[in-house]
C-alpha cells in the first residue's frame, strides 16, 4: 500500500498515529506503547509522545507494519442478518465484520436491509460518501433479486416509466434486465436513488415480492466474486480513483 503523498514531513504522536489507524483508544495505546508492543524503525520505542515523521517513519504494532492513512476505502460483502449501521445495541453491524480495520471514524456508505447481501462499501472518507450518495448525482446501483411472481416485458417498461412506490412517490427510470421469467423469477435491476426498501417497493408497486436480493454493484464498482459473505478487502488504488473521478 501506498503511503499518503500529501503527508510528506508530516510529523504526528506515535500514540494519536496508531489511534488514527484505529489500533486503539490513546489511553489503550500509551499503555501497549510503555509496554513495548510498538517498534519504529526496527526499535522499540516506548514512548507514546514520540514525534514520528509520516512520511519516512516505519511503525510496526505487534510485529505489522502500520501504514498512516488519511483515508481507508474498504468493499465488503454483507450478508444477510448483519445491519448497515457503525453501532447497534442489539444486532451484529457491518463495521463488527471488519476485525483486522484501520482508520478511525469509519462507516458503511450508504445501507442495505438487514435480509440484504452484496456489495457495500466502508470508508470514513465523507466528501466520497457523499458523490456517491447525493440524489442529484443519479450513482448507479445494480441487484440482482429472485422474484414471487412472473417478471414480464410489461415490467420493464413499467420501470422505465417509473412507478408510484406509495406517498405519491414517483421513481427515477430503471433499468430492469429479465434473467428468467417464471413462478420466481430472476432479475438484474439498475436504480439511480436509494430510497428504504426501494427495490422491495417497487416490485410491490407491480404486483411482485421480492424474496432475496443482493447488490452487485455501486458506482461502477462491482463487488469481488472471491469475497464469501463476510468477508472483505480494500479497495484497489484503480478503484478508488474510478469511484472519485467518475461519480463527481
Amino acid at each position: 500500500m501506498n503511503k499518503v503523498g500529501n503527508n510528506m514531513l508530516k510529523q504526528i504522536r506515535l500514540d494519536k498515529y496508531l489511534a488514527d489507524m484505529g489500533i486503539g483508544t490513546r489511553s489503550e495505546l500509551k499503555l501497549w506503547i510503555r509496554k513495548g508492543k510498538v517498534k519504529v524503525n526496527g526499535t522499540i520505542c516506548p514512548k507514546p509522545e514520540f514525534k514520528i515523521t509520516i512520511d519516512n517513519d516505519e511503525v510496526c504494532f505487534d510485529g505489522k507494519e502500520i501504514i498512516y492513512q488519511k483515508y481507508m476505502y474498504y468493499m465488503l460483502h454483507k450478508p444477510a442478518g448483519v445491519v448497515s449501521a457503525t453501532i447497534d445495541n442489539v444486532n451484529r453491524t457491518v463495521l463488527d465484520l471488519i476485525t483486522d480495520k484501520q482508520g478511525k471514524d469509519l462507516f458503511p456508505v450508504g445501507r442495505l436491509d438487514k435480509d440484504t447481501e452484496g456489495l457495500l462499501l466502508i470508508t470514513n472518507d465523507g466528501e466520497l460518501a457523499h458523490q456517491l450518495l447525493a440524489p442529484r448525482k443519479h450513482v448507479d446501483k445494480t441487484y440482482y433479486a429472485k422474484v414471487r411472481g412472473e417478471v414480464t416485458g410489461e415490467d420493464i417498461r413499467a420501470f422505465e416509466a417509473g412507478v408510484n412506490i406509495g406517498e405519491d412517490y414517483i421513481t427515477l427510470p430503471a433499468k430492469l434486465n429479465i434473467l428468467k421469467s417464471d413462478f420466481v423469477s430472476e432479475v438484474e435491476l439498475t436504480i439511480q436513488e436509494g430510497k428504504f426498501h426501494q427495490v422491495k417497493r417497487m416490485f410491490e408497486a407491480v404486483g411482485k415480492e421480492v424474496i432475496y436480493l443482493k447488490r452487485m454493484s455501486m458506482g461502477g464498482i462491482s463487488l469481488d466474486p472471491k469475497l464469501a459473505p463476510g468477508e472483505y478487502r480494500l479497495l484497489t488504488e484503480k478503484e478508488i480513483e474510478h469511484l472519485k473521478s467518475n461519480n463527481k
